[in-house]
């Protein structure tokens, strides 16, 4: 039967011809305006490619505006009701009319014009256009702003473009410098912190910074985009020309023409201008999330430029010794391998694993799932079947040595910059759902620490020359915080002791007094794991233990701890009625449960959770609204430990070099050390006043390793 189902039918009897069915291209009358109202705007500049493409003629003045009348609204041509078609914006570009400054005497009456701007409810609105996106390598093209709503309320100042009549740099940053440099003309930017980090490199250092418009689009709803192309379609309801549809393949803005780039730099700032009030509306809805962006993410910005410019160095004739090392032990395990499976093959193949493991070894084909190559071999399906052979340890250990040798040990040489002699990551801050900060090109967060070759990774991490590198890592922070939140007597009681939160929940979980470090492991694990939503098959899986003495322990761990339980079981409740948790400061995270909508608006309480079917998506979703409160409260009190030691360690020559998670490294000389340690601790440690202490631990040495 399902043989006969799945059978294509191929006597189907047809009235008409194939050949009559062949495409001839498409109504735009229809189409066109089916795709503003969708926003597909990509789609809408290619439209008489695509027309061509289908066997159509070619639209002249295919982006042109649709009458509404003409818009299809029946149910077999279009996605929303007649109602909610009614209510989409109808998005236009906005007309307007930039002063291009190209002589002395237009920059003198600019200067003028700006001065006369201090009312920090309108900030004159700012941008720079420039070569690079990596502010060591970019040039300045031009200077935008915008002081008011009005179309000839900006100006676009060209200072290096290929051709046409540019002014001289120098002079026009040494004219708007008492401007840049001081608080008392408020600013507003889109990604400060680029604009900042351009403008120190040619010797100005911003300041006045009163609105960031990505940083509040984060503050509001993290899961949005914060673009300023999406931001301004989103709440303006305008159409902004795209970097590359402005600049050719192969080019930079500095060879557009000057009328080109004064028009794409206008609408940036004439976006950003119109922008503040709007989102500081939206902001003033929520107290809590204002004061988040006031006190918080805009204060952590110009920390963020700092420690991007200055970067961090690295020791490369170390890592390139480490490098070969590392070719000898991948070669070493490479002929492990081979002897444990009997027969050579390709360590990084994932086809030649499949026919190794499923089909000459014949491990069990359920640990692993069906692809197009056989079975997988991915991280999971190893871990499933590690003890199962011997050759399996081999894999797993190959894979971890190659990817820190081609991830870390050879890439990280290769991305030194020339003119600094410095590795200089992007911490970005408005990526992450949680509030955490991430970091890319390269991201330097992700440097492994728990096994022997992965620490020696971090030795290749040096400070200045004859300086020392210093190492703050919050303890336990998020298991702290935890305690804070659910108000765990047992957990209170033992962080406000000193005592070994660890030790004490494998003692409640063992029913003993006296516990092994294995068994201090296991309590570890729990505790880590309760955070995330493990359940019993991993933490079955990381302790050894069987599936009924997992749920076991898990069982008995909410029984001992109910506060904790009661707290996760209340996140999640408060995911589902209002569509979102939040952090201690208010740090909202939004949630969207594809089954569970009808339960949005209701009471929190009314909730039993153990009467819910979830699909897979919903069930991860509660599991991180559960930790989001936890993990998003850890990131908020780091970034406030940052702000107060970037204004602390102005009195000193140290400085914040990297956060990763929990911790912050420092470079020093010497003499500050033996200060600076209990500085430093003292500030992390009263960042924010829970119901537990924060507990830092700090070390130096000559290299991150040693500060570890």
């Amino acid at each position: 039967h399902s043989q006969f189902m799945a059978r294509i039918e191929l006597n189907v009897p047809l009235n008409t011809q194939i050949s009559d069915l062949r495409l001839s291209g498409f109504n735009p009358d229809i189409v066109i305006p089916l795709l503003q109202k969708l926003e597909f705007q990509g789609f809408i500049r290619q439209i008489s490619t695509l027309q061509q493409q289908l066997g159509g003629d070619a639209i002249e003045n295919a982006v042109a505006p649709v009458e509404k009348s003409r818009v299809p609204e029946s149910d077999d041509t279009w996605f929303f009701s007649a109602e909610d078609t009614d209510s989409q914006p109808q998005l236009a570009s906005v007309d307007i009319h930039p002063q291009i400054i190209d002589t002395p005497a237009a920059l003198e009456a600019l200067r003028d014009r700006l001065v006369t701007h201090t009312n920090p409810e309108t900030p004159v609105a700012w941008d720079t256009e420039t070569t690079s996106l990596n502010p060591l390598d970019a040039e300045l093209v031009g200077i935008g702003c915008c002081w008011g709503n009005d179309p000839e309320d900006m100006a676009y100042i060209p200072v290096g473009h290929a051709a046409g009549k540019n002014l001289e740099r120098d002079r026009v940053l040494d004219t708007l410098r008492p401007i840049l440099e001081s608080e008392n003309y408020p600013k507003s930017l889109q990604n400060a912190k680029y604009d900042r980090s351009i403008f120190r490199a040619f010797g100005v250092f911003l300041a006045g910074v009163t609105f960031d418009t990505m940083l509040a689009s984060y503050a509001i709803n993290p899961e949005n985009s914060h673009n300023l192309n999406d931001l301004s379609q989103r709440h303006l309801e305008i159409i902004a020309t795209s970097y590359t549809d402005l600049v050719p393949k192969g080019k930079t803005i500095a060879d557009v023409s000057i009328e080109s780039a004064a028009n794409y730099c206008g609408m940036d700032v004439h976006s950003t201008y119109r922008l503040v009030p709007i989102l500081r509306q939206k902001l003033a809805e929520v107290p809590a999330l204002e004061r988040l962006l006031v006190e918080v993410e805009q204060p952590l910005e110009p920390v963020l430029e700092a420690m991007e410019s200055c970067g961090v160095r690295i020791d490369t004739e170390y890592l390139n010794d480490f490098s070969k090392k590392l070719e000898i032990d991948l070669a070493e395990i490479e002929k492990q391998a081979y002897e444990a499976a009997g027969d050579e093959f390709n360590l990084g193949s994932p086809k030649q694993l499949s026919q190794l493991l499923f089909e000459k070894l014949e491990l069990n084909r359920k640990k692993s799932r069906k692809t197009k190559l056989g079975y997988s071999t991915d991280a999971a399906t190893l871990a499933k079947l590690q003890g199962d052979h011997p050759v399996i340890d081999c894999i797993l250990e190959y894979r971890t040595l190659a990817k820190l040798k081609s991830t870390y040990v050879d890439a990280l040489p290769a991305l030194v910059h020339p003119k600094t002699h410095r590795v200089h990551t992007d911490f970005n801050q408005t990526v992450t759902a949680t509030g955490r900060l991430s970091s890319s090109n390269p991201n330097l967060q992700n440097i492994p620490i728990r096994t022997a070759f992965s620490r020696q990774i971090r030795q290749a991490f040096i400070p200045k020359e004859n300086w020392l590198l210093v190492a703050a890592d919050y303890s336990q922070i998020e298991l702290r915080i935890l305690a804070h939140l659910s108000q765990e007597p047992v957990l209170l009681d033992t962080y406000r002791k000193n005592e070994d939160v660890h030790s004490l929940t494998a003692r409640l979980l063992l029913d003993k007094d006296e516990i092994s470090s294995e068994e201090r492991r296991m309590g570890k694990i729990i505790n880590f794991g309760v955070i995330y939503g493990m359940g019993a098959q991993r933490f079955a899986r990381e302790t050894g233990v069987s599936r009924s003495e997992a749920q076991m322990f898990i069982d008995r761990f909410n029984e001992r701890y109910s506060n904790v339980f009661d707290f996760l079981k209340r996140m999640e409740k408060e995911a589902i009625a209002k569509g979102y948790v939040e952090t201690i400061l208010g740090r909202r995270r939004y949630f969207h449960f594809n089954s569970l909508q009808h339960l949005l608006g209701t009471d929190p309480e009314a909730i039993d959770l153990s009467e819910l079917k979830l699909g897979r998506y919903d069930a991860g979703s509660l599991r991180a609204a559960a930790n989001a409160p936890i993990q998003g409260s850890s990131a908020d009190i780091i970034k406030i430990a940052m702000i107060k030691l970037h204004e602390t360690l102005k009195s000193y020559q140290a400085r914040l070099l990297l956060q990763v998670h929990d911790e912050l490294v420092f470079e020093m000389p010497p003499e500050e050390w033996e200060e600076l340690e209990s500085v430093i601790r003292t500030t992390m440690e009263e960042a924010i006043a829970l119901s537990v202490p924060l507990k830092v631990d700090i070390n130096s040495g000559s290299n991150w390793m040693e500060a570890k």
